[in-house]
Formats: structure tokens, sequence, C-alpha cells
């Protein structure tokens, strides 16, 4: 464990105190449950109870769990388990909301794996019952908690930067095919699909269910999610005016969702957010891989996933950074940073780094998005009436 893991092990288990440990519970343990189920462990959390539709994740999920975990085929039998304080919510994004919304009901404190919903309707419903029932909901866009990007946040907050008129952001790699291992165990399918139209059971869509508007809208979601929350945060914005998507045809043979995509998002503090998916680009490095450019009066800000660097106005052939921190290697411990904030805000009910409405803000943007892309229409958003309009 490196010194930074081991400072934020310790400062949670301090906060937890020794007397009582949190009990959690994780909904969908796929590869992203069982990554968030060994961090939550590995801070001090007993994860007591595992919820899975598809056997074999069930088994890897329970085998990653503190021993002595329940596991459940059905996430409702989970909560209704009074001995857990929380659940982490990890499965496709099309049950992101009923899940939610049944778990506060039912009294536990969330981590929510982004984004917040799959639609706006759902992200407003979410809000709505996390403020009535008091519980503490943790969205997973974990660059809020990052003390980098917290440190990013200061530069911008500072001044140096000027008025910002555009952002231009990006994240580039390569997606070469999706999966087609045969199941390997029993799923309880209907249960799978849940509020998504009902089809025939498809071993395709569940095991690539990402690429499919019926779950999810693909990596420009998945991606953007972060990137748009980051934008909202560093910028002081939420909701858009207005947001135009156009994408190319999927290159990934057999899905629905295209890997190469742009978004242009129109906001009322006057400016304009651009967010370029390329996922048929060459592989890079995590470090290089995204950045988000703050184009200002007095000088250029870049963010990228473990750097970051102030570039002043200047008319030199090489421009070159008067502020800058690079920390190679280092975004894993944003996972850590924003579990232990959730953990935090269990024991002081204060909100955390990531509400449920700064992530139906980016909701919004991502569900715009979406739409705009499959009508190739430019979409405007009525605060007031909280509806898109074409």
């Amino acid at each position: 464990m490196h010194r930074r893991e081991f400072l934020v092990a310790a400062s949670a288990a301090s906060v937890l105190g020794a007397s009582r440990k949190i009990r959690a519970g994780i909904i969908g343990s796929g590869g992203r449950g069982r990554l968030l189920t060994a961090e939550f462990k590995e801070i001090g959390v007993d994860m007591a109870a595992v919820a899975d539709v598809y056997e074999p994740n069930l088994a890897a999920g329970l085998k990653t769990a503190s021993t002595g975990a329940e596991g459940y085929s059905n996430y409702k039998k989970l909560l209704e388990d009074k001995t857990l304080d929380a659940v982490i919510v990890a499965t496709p994004d099309h049950w992101h909301a009923q899940m939610t919304i049944d778990a506060v009901e039912a009294g536990k404190d969330v981590y929510l794996e982004k984004p917040l919903a799959h639609t706006i309707a759902d992200g407003f419903r979410i809000i709505e019952a996390v403020r009535r029932t008091r519980r503490v909901v943790q969205v997973g866009t974990q660059r809020r908690s990052f003390d980098l990007f917290q440190e990013a946040k200061q530069v911008m907050d500072s001044g140096q930067v000027g008025d910002v008129r555009l952002v231009n952001s990006w994240w580039y790699n390569y997606t070469g095919s999706v999966r087609t291992r045969p199941l390997e165990g029993k799923l309880d399918w209907e249960q799978w699909l849940g509020p998504a139209p009902k089809r025939a059971l498809d071993p395709a869509r569940f095991r690539n269910w990402y690429w499919y508007w019926d779950y999810s809208g693909g990596l420009l979601v998945g991606q953007a999610a972060h990137v748009v929350d980051a934008i909202h945060w560093m910028m002081n914005s939420s909701y858009p005016l207005a947001v135009t998507c156009t994408g190319g045809r999927a290159n990934v043979e057999g899905v629905e969702v295209p890997e190469t995509a742009s978004m242009s998002i129109e906001y009322p503090e006057n400016y304009l957010g651009v967010f370029t998916l390329g996922y048929k680009a060459m592989p890079y490095n995590g470090y290089n891989d995204q950045c988000k450019q703050f184009h200002g009066s007095k000088a250029r800000f870049d963010v990228g996933r473990e750097w970051w660097a102030l570039y002043p106005q200047s008319n030199d052939l090489e421009m070159k950074p008067s502020l800058e921190k690079k920390r190679p290697g280092s975004f894993a411990s944003a996972t850590r940073m924003h579990i232990r904030n959730f953990l935090d805000c269990i024991e002081s009910r204060k909100d955390p780094n990531a509400t449920v409405e700064m992530g139906q803000a980016t909701n919004i943007v991502l569900c715009m998005a979406m739409d705009s892309m499959r009508t190739g229409r430019r979409l405007k958003w009525n605060q007031a009436a909280r509806r898109v309009e074409s």
C-alpha cells in the first residue's frame, strides 16, 4: 500500500471508530463492482452482502467480499438486511435509478456508479427520493475527491485563467471488438432487463450492454460522465442551454452506439463546452488519453487525468507553463478518496463531494447528447419546465 493510500485508510478508520464498522452491500458484482468491493473492504468497510443476477458474477463477488458475506440473486432481498448501512450500485445504467430509489427507501446510503441515470426523468426521481429520505448518495465521479483535481479547481478559482468562453475536451483510445464469450452459468435475464424493453435472451447484449441504447450510451456517456462533470465543477455551472451531438457509424462490429462522436454544449454562463470521443484512435497511456482545455483571456489551463498545467498568454513559439503538476500513476487513489468522502458523510450526514444534483446536471447533458445524436437535432433545455425542446 502506498503512503497516500495508507493515510486514506487510516483516516477512514479513525472516522468510523474502532468500535463500529460500516456494513455495506454491493449490487452488481461485475468487473467494476468487484473493484469497488475490494476498495471499500481495503478502507475498512465490512462488505457483508453481494447481489447479482448472473451466478458467475455473484460467486466472484462473494469471493472478493468479506468473509461470511451473504449472496442474493435479487437485490431487493439484499435491501431487506437491516444491518447494512450502505449499498454500492454498480449495475448497467438503466437500473441505476430504481435501485438507488429502492435503497434510500430502505434506509440505506448509496455509492452510485456514474452516470446518475439513463433518462432525465429518472434523474429527478432520484433527487426527490434522496432528499425526502435524507440519505447520503455519492455519485461515482471520483475526480471531485481527487486532491490533484481539487488543486486544479483552486487554480481555476484564482482568476489566473481569466474569462473562459471555450472549453475543449477529449478522450482518445482504441476499442477493437466486443466480448463474445458464451454464458457460463445461470442468468436471470428478465430481472436483468428490468425497465428496459423486453426481448429474447441475448448473451451479446448482456456481455456488451454498454454499446446498446436500451441500457447505456456507450463510451460517449461513460467517459463524458467524468469529463462533463469536471467541466461543470471547474466552471461553476450546471444545466446547459442546448446540446448538439454528432457521431459516425459504429465501427465496432455488432453494436449500436458509435465509438467516435462529438458533443457541443452551450451554457448560460456564456461558454461553449466541446467533448470529443475517439475510440478508434491509437491506444494511449492513461496519462495521455484525455484532457480538458480551458481557453481563458489570460491563460490556457489544461487538466489531464494525472496532471495539470497553466499556460499564460505568450507570443513565444514554444509556450511554457507557469504552474504545473504531474503525478503519473496516481489516479487509482481518486476512487479511494471518493469512497473515504462517502464514508465520512455517512457519519456526519453532510452532502458528499458528488451530490445527486451535480450528477443530474451532467445526466441532462448526456441524455440530450444521446437524443441529439439519434435525431440529428440541436436540443434545448427548458429549466423552468424541466424538459427538452427542439
